[in-house]
């Protein structure tokens, strides 16, 4: 596997970076067709009172942008009224993911809220891992999700695990049957299916299991016989006793415990029956105090079976509700399916750059704050976010504008030799960190005889819509003080590929007299000195990511969502030099 510390995130850098960040950078702009003559301003209307004396202003730098409020997700909105129905007592919540799979852009949500929303109200939040699946979960899940909490700067109040309660659940399920409120059913999952309606619940009429009203006494009987082994996994569950006529698909008397054959990370061979979700879930939230149980609105028809268990074994009830969850399209975040990318190959692993998982994104280069901020920045609601990934990439861009020092970078470098300048001649240029906020600060780079420019910069033969460097041509380098012109070029005559161009300094005579004027050219350009007494330049190897789909709906694609893999989704520049400010 590459060293991600050295490359991605130089690799996320130039995937971020485009002409129009370069123009702007020497604010100088470039255009598609020759510059006409500008009409002369009309003059002004004379004033009504005597002008003072004109002053000529100092030219102020670019400010950077005012960056969003961070918080203003919690101070109107949806999250604003969810707090405003129980305003009074401390807040509490909760972020419960199931340990059995990499956490994902979408998940980045949730940490967002739940986490935020107890900051922002001087609360407390939990880490709680909903381990109740012991067939699914690993150890590396608990340790990539707790580091990405933390990644994304929260710390829990506490982590727990649901498997902390597993007694306590226990004897909670024995007193829901006591009450006459669960029962032990050993039909096959086809005729529970049948029970409610079918597929969807709509091939057929809904109707009562034949357990359902078997003796109280005679469920907590086979209850404990499935805790104690009599049953194999899918022969018998535990049935809460809900209702099968309500619309609600959540009160069709949902399982609250199964059978399960497997050692649990935690608990090892205590346990052969496990809480379902639907069991375990509100009453977690019950134990810990929990006092907004924020989720997505998947659970939308849950929160009236989570009402109804805390009900059923009179516990407290906790506050749930429901906001839209977020989803990038263009891409897959599904575990099944990345997976199928993971294991056939198709991405090196989890982390790989090209995934929307949160180790990818890290490894990618892009900081968790730009996360945060394209968080914020969508807001909350109960309405699903279809995002595209080109929206994503915008807001990390601004993110990185306010953030990120700026370098000069070439992907396929080519050497100019200026032959007027003398073979030891070195040059100190001073450089701007960012080219809109001077609080980054600057740093200095070497300008000498042979300087290296991108490929892309140059073109044999000049055209009217090229603007850069070509025979005949000046162009700037980037704030270096004079601009160069090419006189000519060399070839490798195998290949064909330029190898080496020639090009003069056109440094006026007198330029050591302040104040010589001289002809701007249209457009700069990035370059890297020859230095090797400076290091200069930094050799690195640069992968740009494009999108890994072809499509904005992957599932959409004709025999599923592989076919629609972009085969041009990773392009490798071997050969790339970065300036001197990286050391810096």
């Amino acid at each position: 596997m590459e060293d991600s510390s050295k490359i991605d995130p130089i690799a996320l850098a130039e995937r971020l970076k485009t002409s129009e960040d370069l123009r702007n950078a020497q604010q100088i702009p470039e255009k598609s067709t020759p510059a006409k003559a500008s009409k002369p301003p009309k003059a002004p209307k004379p004033a009504k009172q005597p002008k003072p004396l004109h002053v000529k202003k100092e030219k102020v730098p670019n400010a950077p942008a005012v960056p969003v409020d961070p918080q203003s997700m919690f101070k109107e909105g949806f999250l604003k009224s969810v707090f405003n129905e129980k305003p009074s007592g401390k807040v509490v919540t909760r972020f419960p993911p199931e340990p059995n799979g990499y956490l994902h852009i979408g998940h980045s949500k949730a940490i967002a809220i739940n986490f935020g929303f107890a900051r922002y109200h001087d609360g407390i939040c939990y880490l709680r891992f909903d381990d109740t699946n012991p067939e699914a979960e690993e150890e590396k899940y608990f340790t990539a999700i707790e580091n990405m909490v933390q990644w994304l700067g929260f710390t829990p109040y506490k982590i727990t695990y649901s498997s902390d309660n597993f007694d306590r659940l226990y004897e909670l399920a024995e007193t829901l049957i006591q009450r006459d409120g669960a029962y032990v059913c050993t039909c096959t999952d086809t005729e529970i299916k049948d029970q409610r309606g079918g597929e969807r619940g709509t091939a057929g009429p809904r109707y009562a299991c034949p357990h359902r009203n078997r003796p109280t006494s005679e469920s907590l009987t086979e209850f404990r016989a499935m805790r104690d082994g009599k049953y194999k996994p899918k022969e018998a569950f535990l049935r809460m006793k809900q209702d099968i006529i309500d619309g609600n698909p959540q009160m069709w008397d949902l399982a609250a415990y199964r059978v399960l054959d497997k050692e649990h990370h935690r608990t090892g061979d205590k346990w052969r029956i496990y809480p379902t979700y639907d069991f375990t879930h509100c009453l977690c939230d019950s134990f810990e105090d929990i006092s907004h149980s924020l989720c997505t609105t998947e659970f939308t028809l849950s929160r009236v079976s989570y009402e109804w268990l805390c009900d059923a074994v009179s516990v407290y009830k906790p506050m749930q509700r429901e906001y839209g969850r977020l989803n990038l399209t263009g891409t897959v975040l599904s575990k099944r399916k990345l997976l199928q990318l993971v294991t056939g190959n198709h991405v090196r692993s989890w982390d790989d750059p090209r995934l929307y998982t949160l180790i990818a994104l890290r490894r990618r280069g892009i900081p968790p704050g730009a996360i945060l901020a394209f968080v914020n920045e969508l807001g909350v609601s109960t309405a699903l976010t279809n995002i595209q990934i080109v929206r994503f990439e915008q807001s990390v861009r601004r993110y990185l504008e306010q953030t990120v020092p700026r370098l000069m970078l070439l992907l396929d470098p080519v050497p100019v030799i200026i032959d007027n300048l003398p073979s030891d001649h070195i040059e100190d240029i001073d450089l701007p960190f960012s080219p809109k906020d001077p609080t980054f600060g600057t740093h200095t780079v070497p300008f000498t005889k042979t300087v290296f420019i991108d490929r892309s910069d140059f073109r044999e033969v000049d055209s009217k819509d090229f603007f850069r460097l070509a025979p005949g041509k000046s162009v700037g380098l980037l704030k270096v003080p004079f601009p160069i012109t090419a006189t000519s070029f060399e070839k490798d005559e195998a290949s064909g590929a330029v190898t080496a161009i020639h090009a003069t300094y056109e440094k006026p005579p007198a330029a050591a007299e302040e104040g010589t004027a001289f002809k701007k050219p249209k457009t700069y350009i990035q370059w890297v000195g020859s230095s090797p007494e400076r290091n200069s330049p930094v050799k690195a190897e640069v992968r740009i990511f494009n999108p890994l789909f072809k499509s904005e709906n992957p599932d959409a694609a004709e025999g599923g969502f592989l076919n629609d893999i972009n085969p041009d989704s990773e392009e490798v520049y071997p050969n790339a030099m970065i300036e001197v400010g990286l050391e810096e």
